[in-house]
């Protein structure tokens, strides 16, 4: 594995660096305050190729790889999670179930116009009754002629009033739980399909979150996404490379905590000398500082490995799991670092501890990436 970034790595991070400079550091505070979702920011990050980092050039995409994702993520991650977490949901789950699981015909309608940047996308697999339990989902699609109608509300739903494409899991045969479910795109021309309930977050405040809502949605056949009932297998496949992306973004906010207390430690004082000086404060650093290391090395290692075409789905378990904790690990030790200005608006930190704690649930819960990692290691055990 290579263990340091390439020349043409390092020129995309730069070039991200410089756009959170400009467009995303002044505004941080004031977009989490409001909690105001900048689309036009997502727009602009389309012209740079951000909105489609995965996609190949043919469908109008930049054609990186997962290494490189997880560079963009973690740069975007360290100024600011919630349009972090936007463009991870974006590129990961709606135009790459799209572009993973969709026919030709999908993704030459749909995938360009994600990639550049000029449409927003959602996924929407949770709903208020069933989280973690997707077999226990309420939507269903019913067969007409044509298509199919949708009905239900999907929760918790990054973009779900602002985007313009939407692929949503439902049920089709609700016997078979997770065996009956089908995904479908919804888009612009799909009636009955609205955003609905905006929520009020901890963190992640400029990340669109809200319920979405479908009352007799008609959806054409065309727009069913791969076999009858093969939704949740499909759902799976792209939740390994979301957690690939969700582990990316962990590594930013914990990053960004960690480097405001490396320096604020060297420029406050106490009993006459600056604090990392004193060894309770350096054990923190130095827990914080090997944690992001090793969180790193677990999500490289699975971002290398996707790029390789390999399967990720324990990897890539361990590597969200491993870098969501340390996140909320550096965000709440770098509160500490700061005592009492740790606690104020008016430092950086609060914000990457509240912003921290979204990514131990989003995705699957670190308890759902344990479960994970525990039957493939038994499913490993077996096969030998």
């Amino acid at each position: 594995m290579q263990f340091d970034y390439t020349d043409d790595q390092l020129v995309l991070i730069d070039t991200v660096a410089r756009f959170c400079e400009e467009r995303i550091k002044p505004n941080v505070m004031k977009w989490d305050e409001t909690e105001h979702f900048p689309k036009q920011l997502f727009h602009d990050m389309g012209e740079l190729g951000l909105m489609g980092i995965l996609i190949p050039e043919e469908y109008g995409g930049s054609g990186y790889h997962y290494v490189d994702y997880v560079a963009l993520l973690e740069t975007i991650g360290s100024y600011c999670g919630g349009i972090g977490l936007s463009v991870a949901a974006h590129n990961s789950l709606c135009m790459g179930h799209i572009y993973q699981c969709g026919n030709e015909a999908q993704k030459q309608k749909y995938v360009p116009k994600l990639a550049s940047g000029e449409h927003i996308g959602a996924w929407g697999l949770t709903e208020p009754g069933s989280g973690s339990d997707a077999g226990g989902l309420v939507s269903r699609a019913k067969k007409v002629d044509g298509g199919w109608l949708l009905n239900g509300t999907k929760n918790f739903i990054t973009h779900a009033i602002s985007a313009e494409i939407a692929v949503v899991l439902v049920s089709t045969d609700p016997a078979h739980r997770t065996h009956g479910v089908s995904a479908f795109i919804l888009d612009q021309d799909t009636k009955g399909w609205s955003g609905g309930k905006k929520e009020t977050k901890v963190g992640m405040r400029a990340s669109e979150t809200a319920q979405l809502v479908m009352e007799d949605c008609f959806v054409p056949d065309e727009n069913l996404i791969g076999e009858i009932n093969d939704g949740f297998r499909q759902a799976m496949k792209v939740l390994d490379g979301g957690r690939i992306s969700i582990a990316g973004l962990s590594l930013g906010i914990a990053k960004g905590a960690f480097e405001h207390a490396l320096a604020y430690a060297a420029e406050r004082k106490q009993f006459n000398q600056t604090i990392d000086n004193f060894q309770g404060i350096q054990f923190k650093l130095a827990d914080m500082g090997t944690e992001l290391d090793a969180a790193r090395l677990l999500t490289m290692r699975a971002a290398s490995m996707k790029d390789t075409g390999l399967t990720v789905t324990r990897e890539s378990a361990m590597a969200k799991y491993k870098a969501s904790e340390v996140a909320v690990m550096c965000g709440e030790e770098a509160v500490q670092v700061f005592g009492g200005y740790g606690y104020l608006r008016d430092y950086p930190v609060e914000k990457y501890w509240r912003d921290s704690k979204l990514c131990t649930i989003g995705e699957g819960t670190s308890e759902v990436q344990k479960l994970v990692i525990a039957r493939q290691l038994k499913k490993q055990m077996q096969m030998k």
